[in-house]
């Protein structure tokens, strides 16, 4: 009689506690798993509410980015331009030392002009071509040439300073940071280098009494440097700023680009050769065209031994080399633009192929200086015209390969 009894208790309180259970369902495990599953749903709600945070690089930082590196590639231009300004007036040796931060103040007192004025005094230049210079021509050059240099530190700041600011705002990929850190460094070696420049035509030379000049290695490495400068950031910049492109890739529009690309790189060697011209006067030589002098091809073109040692220091085969290259540079633009006719391109790459092809013969047509300059001005001034042209001709050749 017991152990039924027992059997019947244990049975009905089993049954009782499992209703209580399924009745109130605040139980702590019970309580626990609808705490997390609340918690749960409201996070993939809110998840789904708020937008997705926005990567950085993205899309509109490159952009940003790339607007600043064309717009430093625009003042590197400028630096170019005004560096010609001061071979065309004659000043880049005004200025015998070089500070990065000193010289940024120029003289302000008659006393600090005359000492200026007193070191030029020492130096190849005013020995033998400005011994009647007075002290109002000086500051007139001196001025010319301290304006180049502050333009130059401009540029380094234009490149140092962005790129401090973008770097903390996240702004630059891996790749984007070395090529950014290669830019600033490419500009700061770049002012290394026009000192160099300047300073081998401020030695003194016992041997020869010849117009005090700058080594046109030197010149042609300094303008070389500042064109891949140039170059490299207005490249990187458009890549940012074009990166989509929405031509068919086909055969024809390949052979296009490549044949845009090997006519940059042919101007570039025209601008570069333009150098030497300038370095050496080699535009003095012969001033007539097509033929130089009487002949097509002139008789002291290899007078120089080694034979190489033409190429680079002879001034008739430096003028020869540099018509010859412009002569390719232009025919290599006819046929890009003959080319480019047969294709169905976006109408801005049209535009800046007839562009391109406008300024290539007006660079061929225009040789007429102004009449305010002396006659042993006008091969400068033929050069700085030719180098500004051809950086703007390699501009518009960059804007064909990366149009959209």
């Amino acid at each position: 009689m017991l152990l039924p009894n027992l059997r019947h208790a244990v049975c009905s309180g089993y049954r009782t506690t499992g209703r209580t259970a399924l009745q109130n369902p605040r139980t702590p495990l019970r309580q626990w798993l609808l705490q997390r599953g609340q918690n749960t749903v409201v996070a993939e709600s809110g998840a789904a509410r708020t937008p997705a945070a926005v990567s950085v690089p993205n899309a509109a930082t490159d952009r940003t980015v790339g607007r600043w590196l064309v717009g430093c590639s625009g003042l590197v231009l400028g630096a170019v331009v005004l560096g010609g300004v001061t071979r065309l007036t004659e000043s880049g040796l005004s200025m015998v030392d070089w500070h990065l931060v000193k010289e940024m103040k120029p003289p302000r007192s008659q006393a600090e002009w005359e000492a200026e004025f007193s070191k030029y005094q020492q130096f190849p230049e005013f020995k033998i071509m400005n011994r009647d210079m007075t002290l109002t021509e000086f500051k007139f050059i001196f001025y010319m040439e301290w304006g180049h240099r502050m333009w130059g530190r401009l540029v380094g700041l234009a490149y140092i300073l962005p790129t401090v600011y973008f770097w903390k705002k996240g702004y630059f990929n891996r790749s984007m940071k070395t090529r950014v850190l290669g830019l600033c460094g490419f500009v700061f070696f770049q002012g290394l280098l026009g000192w160099y420049m300047v300073k081998s035509g401020l030695e003194e030379k016992p041997e020869s009494y010849d117009v005090p000049r700058v080594s046109q290695y030197r010149l042609a490495s300094h303008l070389g440097s500042a064109l891949l400068l140039y170059c490299a950031s207005l490249w990187t910049g458009l890549k940012l700023m074009l990166p989509a492109n929405k031509l068919p890739e086909t055969r024809q529009v390949l052979q296009l680009r490549r044949f845009a690309k090997g006519t940059g790189a042919l101007v570039f060697l025209t601008a570069l050769s333009g150098a030497f011209v300038a370095g050496l006067d080699a535009g003095l030589v012969y001033n007539s065209f097509p033929k130089m002098g009487d002949y097509w091809i002139p008789d002291d073109l290899m007078n120089f031994s080694p034979a190489l040692k033409n190429f680079f220091e002879n001034p008739t085969t430096v003028q020869f080399d540099h018509r010859v290259l412009a002569i390719g540079s232009l025919a290599a633009i006819s046929g890009l633009y003959l080319f480019s006719r047969r294709l169905h391109l976006p109408r801005r790459a049209k535009i800046a192929i007839t562009c391109l092809t406008a300024m290539a013969y007006t660079q061929v047509s225009y040789t007429t200086p102004p009449p305010s300059l002396k006659h042993t001005q006008w091969e400068e001034f033929w050069v700085i015209k030719s180098i500004a042209a051809d950086l703007l001709n390699i501009s518009t050749l960059m804007g064909v390969v990366f149009w959209k």
